[in-house]
């Protein structure tokens, strides 16, 4: 194998992946839908680095941990699902807050008196956060990434191309699904539009905590 038919074969297994619907696509939308453009590509920008950083350990066997140690896949299975919970209750509870007082006004991107620096880092914050704290991506890349890397090829650099390569497509995607929900985003600006989005996108990441936590593929 060959580092560009490596790279090209790849890009193939991790395109499937990227358009897969899962937790990264629930993230970057309801960001999308209720906070606007920027905050969706923080978000999913935080998600690409966490990508970034699982393919660089995966590179250098550090994932390797994580399939020879059921303790610690343990811990940080249960530590993601922690904090899936924790994310889906705040916007459920924040939904059920936030009924009582809609108006028509409420429709706009941002959010009470934070900076603009302040949300968008803590949207990437939260990008970053669920793609570190799942540890399936750890153990996909543990799995999938050596059979990518040509005999001779150096391991680290190789990961790091891979990875890359991940991330470009996982942009690609997210932008499309961004830009795709701006078209429309005069009807998702409504407040009760957005409450609704709130209230399943953070039922969504509950579910994924349970599941995460009771261990179900």
């Amino acid at each position: 194998m060959t580092v560009s038919s490596a790279i090209v074969s790849f890009a193939v297994v991790a395109g499937m992946l990227t358009v897969m619907p899962g937790l990264d696509t629930a993230l970057v939308l309801r960001s999308a839908i209720t906070l606007g453009r920027r905050r969706a590509f923080a978000t999913a920008l935080g998600i690409l680095c966490g990508v970034l950083v699982w393919g660089v350990a995966a590179a250098v066997g550090a994932t390797a941990v994580l399939t020879t140690s059921r303790l610690l896949y343990d811990v940080l299975r249960l530590a993601g699902a922690g904090y899936l919970a924790w994310l889906g209750i705040g916007m459920v509870l924040r939904t059920l807050k936030q009924r009582g007082r809609s108006g028509p006004g409420d429709a706009a991107g941002g959010s009470g008196d934070t900076t603009a620096e302040a949300t968008w880092a803590r949207s990437w914050a939260r990008g970053l956060g669920t793609s570190l704290l799942n540890p399936k991506n750890g153990v996909f890349y543990m799995a999938m990434l050596p059979q990518f890397i040509p005999d001779g090829a150096p391991h680290l650099l190789m990961g790091v191309v891979l990875a890359a390569v991940h991330d470009l497509e996982g942009l690609v995607w997210f932008s499309a699904l961004i830009f795709g929900t701006h078209l429309v985003r005069r009807w998702l600006n409504r407040g009760s539009v957005q409450r609704a989005i709130d209230a399943v996108t953070g039922t969504v990441l509950v579910g994924f905590g349970i599941k995460l936590a009771l261990g179900n593929d």
